[in-house]
């Protein structure tokens, strides 16, 4: 007996939830290695990387593969929704306030928006170029 559709969906976006926590973990971690932890550079570089791949994979996996919503769910739910982190960047951003950082929480606000937004853009546009005929 085949399971539910709606099973499978379900755990591939929990697979890929796991998969994308990980991913954020080991990316932000080997990020700090080579940086300090004064400002959130760990967090603002899985942003724009899971922005970018966000705009791209959405258009190869919706737009070209309308059919296959396990994989959508897998890589732009599970994946990607662990993946990137703005929960994480609005609390480390309030803590950088809390501690008087107003410049830095300030920076990280505005380079987080206008990264993420020209990061997806910009995956938008890779995605339609190579995967659209």
């Amino acid at each position: 007996m085949k399971p539910p559709f709606w099973l499978i969906t379900t755990c591939m976006v929990a697979v890929g939830g796991a998969v994308g926590a990980l991913g954020r973990y080991w990316l932000s971690e080997s990020i700090h290695y080579f940086f300090d932890r004064q400002f959130p550079i760990a967090i603002l570089s899985v942003n724009v990387l899971g922005s970018l791949l966000m705009g791209f994979l959405s258009v190869l996996i919706v737009d070209n593969m309308q059919h296959d919503v396990a994989l959508r769910g897998f890589v732009l739910i599970g994946f990607l929704g662990a993946f990137t982190t703005f929960s994480t960047f609005s609390l480390d951003t309030i803590k950088l306030f809390e501690q008087g950082h107003y410049n830095t929480a300030l920076l990280n606000i505005g380079m987080s928006v206008i990264l993420c937004l020209l990061a997806a853009a910009v995956g938008l546009w890779l995605g339609k170029t190579f995967f659209i005929a």
